[in-house]
């Protein structure tokens, strides 16, 4: 090898096979050695003793004027040599063609915008309810709708800081957290696939960033918010339908999802059993039908069930069937009633009056509200609550919560005897 200009170029060439390249030795530098049967294809040695096969190459028709391009076909510990000389020829032979395999290369390669890793993120779970792709969507376009044609690459944790902090005084906490949540999981996959590639959140979280802390919002005792959350639902609430979707959330704790897809062939009205499958936990719920749910059931059926319609809570005017958001009551029934409403509030209520006014076992009460299933792996092991099981404590909850929101506190509701009770 000679050194012309400070440049390092080599003078060794040999056929390109294993014992060669095990007798190429490193030196100060990085150089080559070219295969004397294969223009273009070489091994070129690093300092560290790193031995990579290349071929290098000018592109198109310019001949010495064209910029000289190379491209590394792999490591020699990793690859046989025959193996990359394969490689070598298929890649010359694309540039004789006049094709330009490091440019193809660069665009295989190159770093998708964000919108094509968000429908990426999207795409990888079919199985996500509608309601919960509508809300991703809502949640990640609107805020990010300037980022959407950026490159992975391009958003830095500046970036993510100063996004955070816009969306917090424009929308809130909750659509913040949300948001920035999920912009960090859309990068997961992507971090993976591309070397180099560094979650922008990961490094906003990493230099002191946080998230909001969640404000759990506290109710007063239910003696004191049922009456007035009556009061404000029968003022407010006219279409009857539509009421008997609060008292059902009253009475069952149900989330408001699984309250209003609520359909008949779901409900046996002989046995005392209804059955909800649009779980927020995925898991298909049970659950006995009280007194005050079969009062709710005979009448939508006496209204609408004997036109053999899907819904149990129908409405005409929406694209679905039946009711689907129910958040424009909140104010108004929180205003007639006198006390701060909002439907995920009943659930509070009944577990709640459940396991601080009946005393029943906290394993009870999560099995009614369809609470996820336990961590602790010595509950796990118990068979499931039976409907026989579950009848009498679902009826003794109804009735206190009948008896508070008809505003007789005083009202005794004997305490049960439950299974595993003492």
């Amino acid at each position: 090898m000679s050194n012309i200009s400070g440049k390092r170029v080599a003078r060794v060439k040999l056929t390109i096979a294993k014992r060669a390249i095990d007798s190429l030795k490193p030196a100060g530098k990085p150089w080559i050695a070219w295969d004397d049967k294969l223009t273009g294809f070489g091994v070129q040695v690093h300092p560290s003793g790193v031995k990579s096969y290349i071929v290098n190459y000018r592109p198109g028709a310019g001949g010495r004027a064209a910029p000289n391009k190379r491209l590394v076909i792999g490591r020699c510990d990793r690859m046989a040599a025959e193996q990359a000389r394969r490689e070598a020829h298929r890649l010359l032979g694309m540039v004789a063609v006049g094709e330009d395999p490091a440019a193809e290369r660069a665009r295989s390669r190159r770093m998708p915008p964000l919108r094509e890793a968000f429908e990426q993120y999207m795409a990888a779970n079919p199985e996500r309810r509608a309601s919960t792709t509508e809300n991703y969507r809502d949640r990640f376009e609107r805020p990010l709708s300037d980022w959407l044609g950026r490159s992975l690459d391009s958003i830095a944790r500046s970036d993510v800081e100063d996004r955070f902090n816009r969306i917090t005084e424009k929308h809130g906490w909750a659509t913040a957290n949300q948001c920035i949540s999920l912009l960090r999981s859309v990068y997961r996959r992507p971090c993976v696939d591309y070397e180099g590639l560094v979650n922008p959140v990961d490094l906003w979280l990493a230099g002191g960033g946080r998230f909001h802390r969640k404000p759990r919002r506290k109710i007063p005792p239910p003696a004191e918010v049922l009456p007035c959350w009556r009061r404000g639902i029968e003022a407010v609430v006219s279409n009857p339908a539509l009421r008997d979707v609060f008292w059902f959330g009253m009475y069952t704790g149900m989330r408001l999802g699984e309250v209003l897809p609520l359909k008949w062939e779901r409900v046996n009205r002989e046995a005392l059993i209804f059955h909800v499958d649009n779980t927020k936990t995925g898991a298909p719920l049970e659950l006995p039908i009280t007194r005050q749910l079969a009062a709710i059931l005979d009448r939508r059926w006496g209204e609408s069930g004997h036109l053999k319609g899907d819904w149990v809570f129908p409405s005409a005017a929406s694209r679905t069937g039946y009711f689907v958001k129910l958040t424009y009551f909140h104010r108004r029934i929180s205003e007639a009633g006198g006390a701060k409403f909002w439907f995920h509030g009943m659930r509070n209520c009944f577990i709640t009056v459940a396991e601080r006014e009946l005393m029943l076992p906290h394993a009870l009460t999560k099995r009614l509200v369809n609470h996820a299933p336990p961590r602790d792996v010595t509950e796990g092991y118990a068979a499931d609550w039976t409907i026989g099981q579950l009848r009498e404590p679902a009826q003794h909850i109804a009735d206190r919560i009948e008896a508070l929101m008809r505003a007789e506190p005083d009202r005794v509701v004997g305490r049960m005897e439950t299974p595993g009770a003492t």
